[in-house]
């Protein structure tokens, strides 16, 4: 008798008794290819079967690119007041305090200093999952704070920007931003410190127009979504038939407004390269 023929009519599986598959074993890209998590997480969060790279925040992106995931947090607990005292659907501090819990993070930036191959370097890294990565008053803040730091210190600036645009639940407050981390960007030019943006998908409105593409080296990841509005209000304001993949990363590089496009298993080594070729040091293995 074959293995899978039962020897054995009716058995049955009372449902406490059933076992479900644990979430997270598994990541379908968006070309339907499956990929086991672990193997996606030692591919650097890279589909291995289309080069997919998949959306993910400051803890992994720290964990790429310091040294042992060495670092010390800048600013960690500054988190968002409500100032306007705005409600939309639901009051925006519930909006907040639901964000947090869900995913432990304070507010969509976290800002760190640490070695990266064997050299000091600040990174201010966005996190798409706190409220679609929307930039209010406490990221300006922060990553002005995250400028600040390098100017005192001498230490090279990467910004990785990960973002839907200003966060309206603070209006004006988060178009203040804007002006803020520009200015503070300047003054490291100035200083001639090296500051690299990284744009990630999506990287879009406020942050587009801001400190994203005020890079010394402005790089992006392979397939991101980068631009200032969507295509609709594209088209509808200046009345064109727009490309197609007119806002990827690499329609931007055949275009003029990247540098490079970096896979991401090579991003250490190419950010560390850039800082080492800006600030004229010889180069790290």
């Amino acid at each position: 008798m074959a293995w899978f023929k039962r020897k054995e009519k009716g058995i049955q599986t009372a449902t406490e008794d059933k076992k479900d598959v644990p979430e997270g074993l598994w990541y379908k890209s968006p070309t339907g290819k499956v990929v086991d998590s672990e193997e996606l997480a030692k591919n650097f969060y890279v589909s291995p079967e289309d080069g997919y790279h998949v959306r993910i925040g400051s803890k992994e992106y720290f964990e790429i690119l310091f040294d042992e995931n060495k670092f010390t947090e800048l600013d960690e607990k500054l988190s968002s007041k409500d100032p306007l005292k705005f409600t939309d659907t639901k009051k925006y501090t519930d909006r907040l305090k639901a964000a947090q819990e869900k995913t432990e993070l304070k507010d969509a930036v976290r800002c760190a200093v640490g070695k990266s191959k064997g050299r000091e370097l600040v990174i201010a890294c966005m996190d798409f999952s706190f409220i679609g990565g929307s930039m209010g008053s406490v990221v300006g803040e922060k990553i002005a704070r995250a400028a600040d730091y390098s100017l005192k210190n001498n230490i090279p600036l990467l910004i990785i920007s990960k973002s839907g645009g200003a966060r309206m639940m603070e209006a004006a407050l988060s178009l203040m931003q804007l002006a803020k981390t520009s200015a503070k960007l300047a003054q490291l030019a100035e200083a001639k410190i090296p500051y690299i943006s990284l744009c990630t998908d999506p990287t879009t409105g406020g942050t587009t127009a801001s400190f994203a593409m005020l890079g010394d080296i402005n790089i992006a990841e392979p397939g991101a979504l980068i631009g200032f509005a969507g295509p609709r209000v594209v088209k509808d304001t200046t009345g064109q038939d727009l490309p197609d993949g007119f806002q990827t990363s690499e329609f931007l590089l055949e275009h003029g407004f990247l540098d490079f496009i970096s896979h991401r298993k090579e991003l250490k080594n190419k950010i560390n390269q850039y800082i080492d070729l800006i600030g004229n040091l010889p180069l790290r293995e």
